[in-house]
């Protein structure tokens, strides 16, 4: 195998496929890093990006169904609502938030769907000494990635969260299904302000874009909060790039998706061979 990080070694026959689909793609960090991961088992695997517009991403898991080395998806923004709906099988996670990033074909040839976005966030706040445990949450977005990491912010031990999203309607519903799982939470819709909270977590694509504002207002946003963003590119959104001239402790998107990579490569039942 190629000695680069990130790279796969040659390819054949038997290599077995995975991808990731999302719109745009470019921003993705997922092919380097589940690559090394592929290395890293010895498992004769690849990950490739795939460009996918929302009207075409049921041609394209038809397609996964229908490719019988293709064996794993990876499902990024704004597929991961939408994505259940062609599935055969929801997991545990992605049944709690009705939305999914992971899809694994059984050898039955049926399509099952996880999220391990929640696990991944919480886990990557722990890797790098930080909690939600016992705080205050602002959660801005209620979108496929919002709602999984609400719920595991919930299950963290949050002490209070805010939920905050422009559609109204998808606002309302996570605050009610967060309840419904966690009847003694303090869940309730917020607005988009940094008062009040010690932990902001922006979950919404805001600050992908040149010239994006930030997803909420900052003017009274404590110095001893922290402020995470799960956007992958750029590393540094205008939003942490702000929360950091103001002292605040800032955690980046790459964290996320690091804090997952084990468990979706237990999902896909990548394994060193023996």
């Amino acid at each position: 195998m190629t000695a680069a990080l990130g790279v796969p070694g040659p390819l054949s026959g038997s290599t077995r496929l995975y991808a990731i689909v999302g719109d745009p793609i470019a921003q993705v960090a997922s092919p380097g890093l589940f690559n090394t991961a592929f290395r890293e088992r010895s498992a004769d695997a690849v990950l490739v990006p795939l460009h996918v517009a929302p009207a075409e991403l049921q041609r394209v898991i038809d397609s996964f169904r229908a490719i019988r080395n293709f064996d794993g998806l990876i499902v990024t923004v704004p597929h991961k609502i939408a994505a259940i709906e062609w599935v055969d099988e929801l997991g545990p996670n992605a049944s709690l938030t009705g939305a999914l990033n992971t899809i694994r074909k059984g050898d039955d040839g049926r399509l099952i769907g996880e999220n391990f976005d929640g696990e991944g966030f919480v886990r990557g706040l722990a890797s790098r000494g930080q909690t939600v445990t016992g705080r205050r949450v602002l959660v801005i977005g209620a979108g496929g990635a919002g709602c999984a990491v609400a719920h595991a912010i919930a299950a963290a031990g949050a002490h209070a969260i805010g939920l905050f999203d422009i559609d109204a309607r998808r606002r309302r519903a996570l605050v009610d299904d967060i309840k419904g799982h966690r009847p003694g939470l303090d869940v309730f819709e917020a607005k988009p302000d940094a008062l009040g909270f010690d932990v902001i977590v922006n979950c919404t694509s805001v600050g992908m874009r040149t010239g994006d504002p930030l997803p909420l207002d900052i003017t009274h946003l404590a110095s001893h909060a922290l402020v995470a963003d799960i956007i992958l590119k750029p590393v540094m959104t205008p939003l942490l790039v702000a929360a950091r001239a103001r002292g605040c402790a800032i955690h980046q998107g790459p964290a996320m998706l690091e804090g997952q990579i084990d468990a979706v490569l237990d999902f896909f039942a990548v394994r060193a061979p023996t």
